[in-house]
């Protein structure tokens, strides 16, 4: 039976939303993209972001009959409260966002983390469909996973689960943004790769990942650019990044037994034949026990995030 839903990607820049009609909710369901629409996220307050949400929600339908909606963040899975979401205007405080949306647009909403919507897209119709234990990983401006076991998504009790990011593979090692040591997104997420980068050219090691960003931030196409330059500094950094995310990977195959391992995000759509290669060379290496993983870059691109939401409402609300 077919439905539609408003499903949108909450995102710290941008706020994309879709008209998704879906049959089916497992493995077997199929997808279809209607009208799309997105807008700049407002940096200014909860309530802003809430009403361009609904804003972006009414573009999509005047009356929505329910609303998926990712957005980044650790989300509390019964509640729908973000308990902490630092890129996004006044969310560095637990915010009610589900009920605030729901009030907003009259129906009812199922929230999720960002990576973990693009997770449960890329497994029900992206790059992992056919695949029901899937891992996720989202190489950004940090580093997000998210963890699909037998076609179903797996948040935990607390919303951490999959967070691969803050895992500690490296004892005693650099500082993540978080705080903690030694964790995944300290050797592979952009913002820490620009930082040791800058740390590295300040110490006299020549790098055309400064030249070529300056003062401005380095984005996922610099450190593409620069790697496929054959630049030193961006190809150690990245190199020793995924090495770290490997070892984080192997860990999940052994106590998830997951079979496909998706990479996505924006460093990931742009080095995925590296990382793809690196890491699959990397398992072998690390005589992992079981069946080599399937390893495959996204395929739904921007769609991810919103037709997982999709389909994280007709999970969480159903069908009325």
């Amino acid at each position: 039976m077919a439905t539609t839903i408003a499903g949108i990607d909450l995102g710290g820049t941008k706020i994309f939303g879709a008209q998704v009609t879906l049959d089916g909710t497992g493995s077997g369901g199929t997808a279809s993209i209607g009208t799309e629409t997105k807008r700049s996220t407002p940096r200014s307050s909860v309530d802003d972001i809430v009403a361009a949400i609904a804003e972006v929600g009414g573009a999509l339908d005047d009356h929505p009959p329910r609303v998926g909606l990712g957005t980044p963040g650790v989300v509390a899975p019964e509640s729908g409260i973000v308990e902490n979401a630092p890129n996004l205007a006044g969310f560095d405080r637990p915010v009610p966002l589900a009920e605030l949306v729901s009030e907003a647009v009259a129906a009812p909403v199922a929230i999720g983390n960002d990576v973990n919507m693009a997770a449960l897209g890329e497994t029900r119709v992206g790059a992992a469909a056919g695949h029901d234990d899937v891992l996720a990983v989202w190489m950004g401006t940090g580093l997000g996973a998210g963890l699909v076991l037998d076609g179903r998504l797996r948040v935990g009790p607390n919303g951490l689960a999959g967070e691969l990011g803050h895992t500690t593979v490296v004892p005693g090692g650099r500082r993540c943004a978080c705080g903690g040591v030694g964790h995944v997104e300290a050797y592979i997420g952009r913002r820490a790769l620009e930082a040791s980068a800058r740390e590295r050219h300040a110490n006299g090691e020549p790098t055309m990942l400064v030249d070529t960003a300056g003062d401005r931030p380095m984005k996922s196409k610099v450190f593409a650019k620069a790697y496929e330059a054959g630049d030193q500094v961006a190809m150690s950094l990245i190199d020793e990044g995924l090495d770290v995310l490997t070892i984080a990977i192997a860990n999940v195959l052994v106590i998830a037994d997951v079979t496909t391992v998706v990479l996505g995000g924006g460093l990931g759509e742009r080095l995925a034949d590296v990382a793809v290669e690196r890491i699959g060379t990397g398992l072998a290496d690390l005589h992992y026990a079981g069946a080599a993983p399937v390893i495959v870059e996204g395929s739904l691109g921007d769609h991810a995030g919103a037709l997982g939401a999709a389909f994280h409402a007709v999970d969480s609300i159903g069908v009325r």
